[in-house]
């Protein structure tokens, strides 16, 4: 006769965490209680209980180990602040810039050479930007201007680039920027200088031949597009509204599924989403962040026709930046209308092994059909092999006029 079959074991453990008093941490850790509700021999249910209890036991000798090196990474931070709060001091009786791009350019790279597994770079740099932000602040944080409103891209560039721990300052145009900060309303300014796709920005390039602001840093940041609108489907949409410069990155995408759209251009793609909020049949090429700001759904999203849309940004200060060892320059110059004088200028820089990495013109204000070039190059006004092509280029120009040296961005954010 064959034995009967044998009923599977079933064990059903009921956790129960109630607070308790503990040597271990401020808030009181959790005590844990195990309730079995079994169907099985009393030795297996001993077993099973015992091997939770173990599991759950170690569990909480990691959690211990983690309060005690969150209370050493709280004390480090404490005395960082005090020694950046020191300098701070020093610095503002000596007269000196608070904010140093290129120092702390050189802080993330160290600290990304160190190894720093499981954690990716990327984390690494977004811990210690808020770290940096935070110490920055402790005199005061930085009044920053920006194309806004809030949740423009120039605000999400502004963020990434400084931190949280800003003053920003919205303004409704790209000339507003340049007047605050050389007005001293603002510490920096941030205004979009050139997309991938759209080329460099017309309005950025003529503000900055009428301002004594220097480019002290540059923001790569990644810009992708969403539709956002109170509609629930695409055929209920009449207007889209953005910036210009938005519409014109998305016109493939807008042609296809929203011909029958009129297409209204705006400030800024922050206002779009806005107006958007405040009309049931519009809706509003903008960030993402901004459908949470204003109250909008997401319609889609990635919805530019480059599918890597990158746009540079500019940092406006009034100090040139020092050295950083990887760094870039923007001129800007003027040369007479005779054959080859822009071959001749350009040549310099090929003369002395300096890479150009951008060129464009603009049409100069003070007479018809003349230009002037804007080139950016590798390379700060320090190096001597800079200034030996900049002092060749003068002499086959009208006029040359260096922007600014910064610490060349390397990284998109």
């Amino acid at each position: 006769m064959k034995d009967a079959p044998k009923t599977a074991e079933v064990v059903h453990v009921q956790i129960i965490i109630t607070p308790s008093a503990s040597r271990w941490g401020r808030r009181g850790d959790m005590q844990t209680e195990f309730v079995t509700n079994s169907f099985c021999s009393p030795e297996s249910k001993f077993a099973q209980c015992g091997k939770v209890k173990g599991e759950m036991a170690e569990l909480d000798d990691w959690r211990r180990r983690i309060d005690e090196i969150d209370e050493q990474i709280l004390q480090l931070l404490v005395e960082r602040a005090k020694l950046a709060r020191q300098i701070a001091f020093i610095k503002h009786q000596n007269d000196l810039p608070l904010y140093h791009p290129e120092r702390e350019g050189a802080i993330f790279a160290r600290l990304k050479s160190i190894p720093h597994e499981p954690l990716p770079d990327q984390a690494i740099k977004s811990i210690f930007r808020e770290i940096l932000s935070a110490c920055r602040a402790i005199m005061r944080p930085p009044k920053v201007a920006f194309l806004g409103p809030l949740h423009s891209f120039s605000h999400l560039a502004c963020e990434e680039h400084f931190g949280s721990f800003v003053e920003p300052l919205p303004q409704r145009t790209i000339h507003d920027v340049f007047r605050e900060t050389e007005r001293g309303n603002a510490d920096f300014g941030i205004v979009p200088a050139e997309n991938i796709a759209e080329g460099p920005v017309g309005d950025t390039l003529d503000a900055l031949l009428q301002t004594p602001l220097k480019i002290v840093a540059e923001i790569l940041l990644e810009v992708n597009h969403c539709l956002l609108s109170k509609a629930k489907a695409l055929s209920e949409i009449r207007r889209v509204y953005s910036r210009e410069i938005a519409l014109a990155q998305c016109k493939q995408w807008l042609s296809a599924n929203l011909p029958q759209a009129e297409l209204v251009s705006v400030s800024s793609t922050a206002e779009g989403a806005e107006r958007a909020s405040q009309e049931p049949d519009a809706a509003a090429i903008a960030p993402r962040r901004a459908a949470d700001a204003y109250g909008l759904q997401v319609l889609a999203e990635r919805i530019q026709d480059v599918p890597f849309n990158l746009t540079r940004f500019w940092v406006l200060g009034k100090r040139m930046t020092s050295p950083s060892g990887v760094d870039k320059t923007t001129i800007a110059f003027s040369v007479p209308h005779r054959p080859g004088t822009l071959y001749h200028a350009l040549s310099a820089f090929a003369r002395h092994n300096i890479n150009l990495t951008m060129i464009a013109s603009r049409p100069a204000r003070h007479a018809p059909w003349e230009y002037v070039f804007f080139v950016d190059f590798q390379g700060h006004i320090q190096d001597e092999p800079v200034q030996a092509a900049l002092s060749e280029l003068g002499k086959e120009c009208l006029f040359l006029r260096v922007l600014g040296s910064y610490p060349e961005a390397v990284e998109v954010l």
